[in-house]
């Protein structure tokens, strides 16, 4: 099976295609830039891997180089600025796609933008298969569940609250430009990391989708501070991919998603300057040793409360973990054709279960 990896010339490319070969599959790299996707391969232990060349403005180029492949994951951002051509190429390869964007506002704009056009052309379109959209999407979806006052398939609460609770960490330069596409989006349109969903339908979907009240404001109400098994621990109002995931399959009146505040400070202080000193390449062992944390916590029409979390070590190579498992997902198992968030592409207690195996721990708790 031949997976597409495009933005393969990059760091989180690089580890997408090593681990597109681990798991016994044939990796295609495709980018603008030939020696670079060559330096990769190789890097990537993979010399003799297959290179397409193809820039975001050869839309014909580019769908042809996906044409022949199961799925494409889109490793290249900031995804806002670079994203939606690749997004384009794979519908018209009929190709089904994922990426690895953390972006709110492009994810937004893939769910409710591109959802006809995937229908027409057969395939599923999954953004934010990265290591906090997924693990956040998918167990949101399981704490929601756990209150939920209604009987059928869809979860209905009063609120959802998602938070990415890893230190400062160690970042690639690719996830500092990323950080400053987000900032500047949230700056120039007021992007809310609060919704106030209301009873509007999403396209193909009987879930209610979000309503942002007047565009709302970064950092709306609520408590800044998240309790852990660690103590407490003081957040900032952040927009993550959950923000507009969740209420694809939830029915939920308001979704907040916060960071750990002192990341919100470092992301805060992230300028074109600052990106360029930011190696494109993390020390590895401090990848290694290194945590993420995914906490979600639901609250249910009539009160009741559940909590869960999803943790792992290395954030980047998690990351391709999970594009590569839901490529095969799709390819092999299907999905509906569409827009879909994680949790609406992949069964959320199966897919955290395959993450187990690579040393990742996720529990659901009553709160």
């Amino acid at each position: 099976m031949r997976i597409a990896v495009h933005g393969a010339g990059g760091f989180t490319g690089r580890l997408t295609v090593a681990e597109v070969r681990r798991r016994g599959f044939t990796p295609v790299l495709v980018g603008r830039n030939e020696e670079r996707l060559r330096r990769s391969a190789a890097a990537a232990g993979v010399r003799e891997a297959e290179v397409r060349v193809a820039g975001l403005a050869e839309g014909e180029a580019l769908a042809a180089a996906f044409a022949d492949c199961a799925a494409v994951i889109n490793c290249a951002g900031p995804f806002t600025v670079l994203g939606e051509p690749v997004v384009r190429a794979a519908l018209a390869a009929r190709t089904h796609y994922l990426d690895t964007a953390g972006e709110e506002g492009f994810i937004r704009e893939v769910l409710d933008g591109f959802h006809e056009e995937a229908v027409r052309a057969g395939v599923a379109v999954v953004p934010a298969m990265t290591d906090d959209g997924a693990p956040g999407d998918l167990i949101a979806r399981l704490v929601a569940e756990r209150v939920s006052a209604a009987a059928g398939p869809v979860p209905e609460v009063d609120e959802v609250l998602v938070a990415d609770l890893r230190g400062r960490g160690v970042a690639s330069r690719g996830t500092a430009r990323s950080m400053v596409a987000v900032s500047e989006r949230v700056a120039s349109e007021r992007v809310a990391s609060e919704r106030v969903v209301s009873e509007r339908e999403v396209p193909g979907n009987d879930v209610p989708g979000p309503e942002m009240s007047g565009r709302g404001v970064v950092g709306g109400g609520g408590p800044s501070v998240v309790d852990t098994e660690e103590g407490p621990v003081d957040v900032e109002a952040f927009a993550l991919p959950g923000a507009v995931t969740v209420p694809r399959h939830v029915r939920v009146r308001r979704v907040r998603t916060v960071i750990r505040a002192e990341v919100a400070a470092l992301f805060a202080a992230l300028t074109p300057d600052v990106v360029d000193s930011v190696p494109e390449i993390p020390d590895e062992a401090a990848r290694a040793a290194s945590r993420w944390l995914m906490l979600a916590e639901a609250t249910g029409t009539g009160g009741g409360r559940a909590r869960g979390w999803v943790t792992g070590s290395d954030a980047y190579g998690m990351t391709a973990v999970i594009a590569v498992e839901g490529a095969r997902r799709l390819a092999e198992d299907g999905a509906p054709a569409g827009t879909l968030a994680p949790a609406q592409a992949f069964d959320p207690a199966g897919f955290l279960d395959h993450l187990t195996t690579h040393g990742v721990t996720w529990q659901v708790t009553p709160a």
